[in-house]
């Protein structure tokens, strides 16, 4: 099993601020077999070739993002995804009602891990027979990636089968061509929740097997 962990939005609760968002969201893409995880590789590949990458373009883009991507290559995107074997799980943190103590910023990432662990413990852990394999967009110091990996791992270890493991790795999306997969489609459900705003987000709803709206 591979976990691709995204987020969208922010953790500011200064609402006075223009940029300060009313929604974060955590998107979890799951892959079920190794075959889906190389297929989001080749359909980010084939994206960023045929679309962004073409003779006429003089500047080479990298990755895929959901805020500079048009709708039409979204699309073309998600049409080049031909394996099944994959959903993506969904929180969604209305901002507005969290306790002014969990606001701090010591709190904010304890509020971030717990969000994170709440959303993958509904994921059917209990059903893999191989590792699983958690790989998260690279944006915390060395301090808060122990405090998140050893949180995570004591959370959800027990609820693994005997036998298994539970990896988690922090790259890029440079480095990692499926975190820029989960970027498109958590920007989708950040739209949705943040501007009632669904063009993208009905184009692969089918495939969102759990979201919730946490404090709502």
């Amino acid at each position: 099993m591979f976990i691709y962990l995204d987020e969208s939005g922010d953790l500011g609760f200064d609402f006075t601020k223009k940029k300060t968002t009313k929604n974060f969201v955590i998107t979890l893409l799951l892959c079920h077999t190794e075959e889906a995880r190389n297929d989001f590789k080749k359909a980010v590949s084939r994206t960023l070739k045929n679309k962004l990458n073409n003779k006429k373009r003089k500047r080479r883009v990298n990755e895929l993002k959901g805020t500079n991507t048009t709708l039409e290559i979204k699309k073309y995107f998600y049409r080049n995804i031909k394996n099944a074997e994959w959903d993506i799980y969904v929180l969604s943190l209305n901002k507005y009602r969290v306790e002014r103590r969990l606001q701090g910023k010591d709190s904010k990432k304890k509020l971030y891990n717990f969000l994170a662990r709440f959303l993958l413990e509904h994921l059917p852990l209990a059903e893999v027979s191989r590792n699983v394999e958690l790989i998260v967009d690279r944006c915390k110091n060395k301090k808060e990636i122990r405090d998140f990996n050893q949180y995570l791992a004591n959370c959800l270890k027990a609820l693994l089968p005997l036998n298994t493991d539970f990896n988690i790795s922090h790259l890029t999306s440079e480095e990692s061509m499926q975190l820029q997969a989960v970027d498109l489609f958590s920007w989708g459900i950040f739209r949705k929740y943040e501007f009632n705003d669904k063009v993208w987000y009905d184009v692969y709803r089918r495939k969102v097997v759990f979201e919730t709206e946490y404090l709502r």
